[in-house]
């Protein structure tokens, strides 16, 4: 079983844009047939990734202040998927940067979750929120 991590970006102008913000270097860069776009990164970065372009999409997640609902009506989906097994802190952090340059290159409201149950990261209207900041963002040390 695997550990994922989802990265939804509204409204995008492509999956392949997408896919080119959150990983620039070409030889990173996942690729296939829209809407779906896959890489397998676990050599270099300790996960595979998974980017789908879909419509009418729905997020529920635990922000830890309650269950958190959001419906983007066109998205992108970024699927980080991690061994359960494997080192963590590595993956993870190769994971916030991808999701740092997404943010960093855009605009579009963003929620990013644990495994579809915990919310960990959203920015809505321009306002970046860390959930989760004591059992997520601090024990795993991530800036």
């Amino acid at each position: 079983m695997a550990l994922e991590y989802r990265l939804h970006v509204a409204n995008p102008a492509s999956v392949r844009e997408v896919a080119a913000r959150a990983f620039p270097e070409p030889d990173e860069r996942p690729v296939g047939t829209p809407p779906l776009l896959t890489a397998d990164l676990n050599e270099k970065y300790g996960f595979g990734v998974t980017l789908y372009a879909g419509q009418d999409g729905y997020i529920e997640a635990d922000s830890g202040d309650g269950i958190w609902e959001w419906e983007p009506a066109d998205f992108v989906r970024i699927t980080f998927h991690m061994r359960k097994d494997g080192e963590l802190f590595s993956p993870l952090a190769a994971m916030i940067a991808a999701v740092k340059r997404v943010l960093d290159s855009g605009s579009e409201d963003v929620s990013l979750d644990f495994n579809g149950n915990w919310l960990i990261l959203t920015r809505i209207d321009g306002v970046v929120t860390r959930h989760r900041q004591a059992d997520w963002w601090d024990i795993y040390r991530l800036s």
